[in-house]
């Protein structure tokens, strides 16, 4: 691995090997924990549970059900593998996981609202396994989507996966946000600036946030043992947006179509590792 990059961007030189001098001076500068083999492992377990509760909805979405169906499903099995929800009365937030529907860009608070043919509906889940956090998200199709529902969802999809490649050692948080920003602008749609990715693993929301837009060569260094999501919101319109009067839904200014895609990843010494894999 090169990492000339790498110590040309840390304050002090050290060997590409010393893992703990960089977790030190990350520790130190930046608030950032990096994780060790046993912190992977612990939230390994944890993000293969997130995933089964997402490929258990996965199964179920159809038209008819509500969204608070979905927090049932979540909340039951999150209960059932002796695990919690983190979203439950985080910050207040009332439900066990968030179902942005259609416009909704994030934080949508399940309820009644029933699910009909041609919606899109992002399911995000966070469990804690053991003291550990992972965190995973979807945007589904209810029944048969129509052509701006199909076009957002795989441009988001496409957007997640390009930030993923840039997850490796010696590029930056900006090599992140610059792939994911040129590609959803460069189909027409457009970037939330507003909601970032974010360090997970000891706790739900850890340093270093990671925008979804910006410059490369730009931001943090990127370093094995970081543990962050990459969760772009894309949506079909502008950018712009608001929050609703729960203080939580956030939807597009314009009404337009919003979809997102989340990984939670670690930067390994040769490149990156999603840790929950779905595709």
């Amino acid at each position: 691995m090169n990492y000339k990059k790498l110590k040309k961007k840390l304050k002090k030189a050290v060997s590409p090997y010393d893992f703990q001098a960089i977790k030190a001076q990350y520790a130190a500068q930046y608030n950032i924990r990096l994780k060790e083999k046993e912190d992977i492992a612990g939230i390994k377990r944890t993000a293969m549970l997130a995933l089964d509760i997402l490929n258990h909805v996965e199964e179920r979405i159809k038209p008819g059900i509500t969204t608070n169906d979905i927090n049932t499903m979540v909340e039951e099995l999150t209960r059932k593998n002796n695990a919690r929800s983190a979203p439950l009365n985080y910050q207040g937030f009332p439900k066990s996981v968030c179902t942005s529907v259609n416009n909704v860009i994030c934080h949508g608070i399940p309820d009644e609202t029933v699910l009909k043919d041609g919606d899109i509906v992002n399911v995000d889940v966070t469990p804690i396994v053991n003291g550990y956090y992972a965190d995973v998200s979807k945007t589904f199709f209810v029944g048969t989507p129509g052509k701006d529902a199909q076009k957002i969802v795989a441009v988001a999809r496409e957007c997640l996966s390009r930030g993923v490649r840039q997850a490796i050692p010696g590029n930056t948080i900006g090599d992140i946000g610059y792939a994911i920003q040129r590609y959803a602008e460069g189909q027409g749609c457009s970037v939330v600036r507003e909601y970032v990715g974010h360090g997970v693993g000891f706790d739900f929301h850890e340093p270093p946030q990671v925008p979804h837009f910006g410059k490369k060569n730009q931001g943090l260094t990127l370093v094995p043992g970081m543990v962050f999501t990459i969760e772009p919101m894309i949506n079909l319109g502008k950018h712009n947006l608001h929050v609703l009067p729960d203080h939580w839904t956030v939807v597009t200014d314009d009404g337009s179509l919003s979809a997102q895609f989340e990984h939670t990843v670690l930067v390994t010494d040769e490149g990156f590792e999603i840790l929950t894999p779905y595709d």
